[in-house]
């Protein structure tokens, strides 16, 4: 089975989650759109297979999400988990950060994505 990118039957979620961005989302975005991350084009609500991103690079193959405070409970944990392993068999980068860290501190969660980039060249 071929994986699908951006599946048409998701386009109203993705289009949805687009609208209404979190805070955590909006700050990052400001900071990675318009290839401003290392000259790399990144995608935001981007689907892959079955799942929505919230921000995706074709080109490095690199998934960036965002979790609130009910990532931390048991079962979404295991979801996540899940989330990541599906992606990573696909030769899929996942790297998480929680909001509150992009809150907070976006200039080191930028600095720490620009580091994890170079690690993979």
């Amino acid at each position: 089975m071929r994986l699908k990118f951006n599946n048409p039957n998701l386009k109203p979620t993705r289009q949805e989650l687009r609208n209404k961005m979190t805070q955590a989302e909006v700050l990052l975005w400001g900071k990675i759109r318009d290839k401003k991350l290392l000259g790399y084009k990144f995608r935001r609500q981007y689907s892959v297979g079955p799942f929505i991103l919230d921000f995706y690079c074709p080109k490095l193959k690199l998934a960036i999400e965002l979790d609130g405070s009910q990532h931390a409970q048991e079962e979404q944990e295991r979801y996540d988990e899940g989330r990541t392993n599906y992606l990573n068999d696909r030769d899929i980068i996942v790297i998480r950060y929680w909001n509150n860290e992009i809150i907070e501190d976006i200039e080191n969660v930028y600095l720490d994505i620009i580091n994890k980039i170079e690690d993979l060249k």
